[in-house]
Parts: C-alpha cells; sequence; structure tokens
C-alpha cells in the first residue's frame, strides 16, 4: 500500500456511530424527566374513580363483601394469608370496628389519589386499601379487580401528580406568590423552605403507625421491609429539600424519574401481557371459534342487565360472529401495532367500545372501566391535552380557557422561568411527585 492510499472504512463503522447515538439518546430519555406525565396521571385518576366508584357501589353490602359476614370467613382468609403471605390490615383482627375504619380508610385515599393531593402519600395509602379488602376476600371481584390490585402497586413508584393534581395546582399557585414577592431568583429558596405542617403531620403519623405494627408483629418481614424504606425514603428526600436544595436534591430528582420510567414502562407491558395472553388463549379454545363464548353469556341472567338487549344481540349470527372475531382479532394484535401509531390509535379506540360494550350489555361496569383506564397509557399526549382543555373550558364559567390547563400545556405562566433545581413542587414529606410537566413518550 503507497502512503497515498487511504484505509477502506469498515462497514460496521457507521453502524458503531448509529448504535452510540440511539444509546446517547435512549440515556437522555430515561434521565432526562419523567416521561408520558399526562398519561401517568389519567391512569392515576382511573383506577382511583374505578376504585372509589366500587366501593361506594357496594357500600350497603360491604359486610357481605369483606366484612365479618363474608362468605369468605376470616379463619379461611388467615389460613389462605399464611400461605401466600399476602399483605390486609383487615386480618389484624376480627372487629367490626376495626373493618368500618379500614373501608372508610380506603375511600378517602381513593379521593386523595383521584385529586392528586398528597400524590406520592396517597399512593401509598391507595395501595394499602386496595391491598387490604382484596387480599381479604380474593373470590370476590370480576377480573377488574387483578388489574387494579397490580396498579395500585405500580402507581406507588410513578411520579402520577405532576400534572390534573390539586399538588401541582397548588404548587404554581406558591411559584406565583414567590415570584411575585421575591422574583425569579428567590423561587427556589422560597419553596424550599417554606413550613409543610400537613406533609409532615402525614408521615409522622405513617411512621408511628408503621412502627406500632412493626413490633405488633402485624407485618412479615417482606412487607415490613418494604413500608420502611417507603417512609425512609420519603424522609430523606424532605431533609434534602430543606437542607441540600442544589445538587443532592437534583440527583434525587433523576432518580425519582428513573424509577417513575421503569414503573411506566411496567404498565405499558402489564397491559400488553393482558391481551396478548388473553387472545392466545381464546385461540386456543373452542368456544371463541364457534361464537359460543358470547353467545352463552348472553343468556345468563347474571350478566343480562337488558334482557331485550342480550336477546337480541345473540340471536344475531352476524353480530355474534363480528364481535367473536373481531375481539380476539384485536387482543392478539394489538401489542405487535404499538410500532405503527395510527394503527395503535385505530384499536385503541376500538378495544376501549368494546370494554364499553362489556359495561352496557354483560353489566360489568367496574371491569370495563379498570381496563380503559389501563388502556389509556397509550393514548396520545396531544389527545388527552386537547381533552382536557376542552372540558375545563365547558365547566369553567364563562367558558374561558382555564389557567391551569395553559400552565401545564407550557405557555406563558409562573412555571416557566422554574429550572430544574428551582422544582415548584411543594417542599415538604408528602409531595415529592409534584413538577412542571414534560412531553408525554406514550403516543
Amino acid at each position: 500500500m503507497s502512503a497515498h492510499d487511504s484505509p477502506v472504512p469498515s462497514p460496521f463503522a457507521g453502524l458503531g456511530r448509529g448504535l452510540d447515538r440511539a444509546v446517547t439518546r435512549g440515556m437522555n430519555t430515561v434521565t432526562g424527566g419523567a416521561i408520558a406525565p399526562y398519561q401517568s396521571a389519567i391512569v392515576r385518576i382511573g383506577f382511583s374513580l374505578t376504585w372509589l366508584l366500587f366501593l361506594l357501589r357496594e357500600f350497603p353490602h360491604r359486610v357481605e363483601l369483606y366484612g365479618p359476614d363474608a362468605p369468605w370467613s376470616w379463619d379461611l382468609a388467615k389460613q389462605l394469608v399464611a400461605g401466600n403471605h399476602a399483605f390486609t390490615v383487615l386480618l389484624w383482627t376480627d372487629s367490626r370496628a376495626w373493618f368500618e375504619i379500614v373501608y372508610a380508610f380506603a375511600i378517602v385515599a381513593s379521593v386523595m389519589l383521584l385529586l392528586g393531593w398528597r400524590t406520592r402519600t396517597a399512593s401509598v395509602l391507595f395501595m394499602i386499601g386496595v391491598l387490604s379488602l382484596q387480599n381479604r376476600s380474593v373470590f370476590e371481584g370480576d377480573g377488574g379487580d387483578n388489574v387494579i390490585h397490580l396498579m395500585a402497586i405500580y402507581l406507588v413508584f410513578t411520579r402520577c401528580g405532576k400534572v390534573w393534581s390539586l399538588d401541582r395546582r397548588l404548587a404554581v399557585r406558591r411559584a406565583a406568590k414567590a415570584a411575585d414577592v421575591g422574583g425569579a431568583a428567590d423561587l427556589g429558596k422560597a419553596t424550599e423552605a417554606g413550613a409543610d405542617p400537613v406533609g409532615i403531620a402525614l408521615w409522622t403519623v405513617f411512621g408511628v403507625a408503621l412502627l406500632a405494627a412493626s413490633l405488633a408483629g402485624k407485618l412479615s418481614t417482606g412487607w415490613a421491609l418494604l413500608f420502611w424504606a417507603f417512609w425512609l425514603i420519603q424522609a430523606v428526600w424532605w431533609a434534602v429539600r430543606r437542607v441540600a436544595p442544589g445538587e443532592p436534591h437534583t440527583v434525587l430528582d433523576i432518580i425519582a424519574d428513573i424509577v417513575h420510567n421503569g414503573a411506566m414502562l411496567v404498565i405499558v407491558v402489564e397491559v400488553c401481557l393482558i391481551y396478548s395472553t388473553a387472545g392466545w388463549y381464546k385461540i386456543q379454545g373452542g368456544a371463541w371459534q364457534d361464537g359460543t363464548a358470547l353467545y352463552y353469556p348472553l343468556h345468563l341472567d347474571d350478566f343480562s342487565p337488558w334482557p331485550a338487549l342480550s336477546h337480541t344481540l345473540a340471536g344475531n349470527d352476524l353480530a355474534v360472529m363480528l364481535i367473536t372475531y373481531g375481539t380476539v382479532i384485536v387482543q392478539v394484535a394489538f401489542p405487535f401495532t404499538l410500532f405503527n401509531r395510527r394503527v395503535k390509535n385505530v384499536l385503541l379506540v376500538a378495544m376501549m367500545l368494546e370494554h364499553a360494550s362489556i359495561a352496557l350489555v354483560l353489566g360489568l361496569p367496574f371491569f370495563s372501566l379498570a381496563m380503559i383506564a389501563a388502556d389509556a397509557v397509550f393514548l396520545p399526549t396531544g389527545f388527552l391535552v386537547w381533552a382536557a382543555d376542552r372540558l375545563l373550558r365547558r365547566l369553567r364559567p364563562g367558558g374561558g380557557r382555564p389557567a391551569a390547563v395553559v400552565h401545564e400545556q407550557g405557555a406563558a405562566g409562573p412555571e416557566q422561568d422554574v429550572r430544574p433545581e428551582q422544582d415548584v413542587r411543594p417542599a415538604g414529606p408528602a409531595d415529592p411527585a409534584v413538577g412542571p410537566p414534560q412531553t408525554g413518550a406514550v403516543t
């Protein structure tokens, strides 16, 4: 080879550079902020609302479902939990008063999470309420309870109060007030140094209750470690925000974003698994091949709130065939459509309409609400923002555009001057989940 000859470039050089850029973009996405804040918020609202409506609807029958008069007796539940180590505070005592307290606690926690007030605290309390009731009577439910059970755990690890929450609204107001009083330069100091007696009281009570339960031996080792980890992490977060609001706070914020992003990925995978396993299971069964899987339930009294509608639908062979095969095709195909946004959105609408039909025709409203709430994780960010804007326009007197929506969409507002190290989250042990929204990644 002469001195003027240039070496032949490797055919893998371009591939390596492209891979490096892809990895860099991926790392920036994972660590650059909480992805899909609007999707996490709609999932939070959907599941808390579904569980709240279920608790209120079954309030007259609560004792027969989860209380002392339940067919699944306290002793049977005790034996089952001793084997599977599930968590439920209802088995700490068989007192009727204790059951009423836990049921009321579950309702209050659902309202807190629905409104997004003290979102981090509310998510933990919501999980405790869901697990306590469902693990007390494991045979109560229509399938939607299993989805709520899983999502209640996943939501604890998300920052689902970044938008559409009271936490966010209060944070924006505090930011605006601090900017008016001391200017943007003093915003971080005003936010971090503000007293938060409510947050401190909540986590103090939680800590005392956790200590009492641990000393009394009510918690298994695994659950005790998990709840103490939640409490200690929150205590560290609060201490760092007050004592070292600079770089240490930024590091914790990045870690929280990474955990949130991982939890959102788990939620997406979970929903895909629900549909794919259900679809492939249906393919293997003869009942879904000959249409009897739909035909016979339409003749059952327990699943016929509108008998005339059910019988009319069951009597139409073409409708039964289309619904049966359409359900299987949509469920099997949906996970694969995530690679094509337009096809995914079409099937997403089809699945939501299917669940709405199940609620109407088969009388399973809470199952349908739970599945629609799970499907909402795939809704495009633009649609969610547009829908919220339109809804609040109608609710607002005079039809004007609500200031909260303007702020959350990134229009001119007080929070635009807030830098990452000057987060507008309330300074307190109960609210690490509130902050300026990021661009949604689930589209």
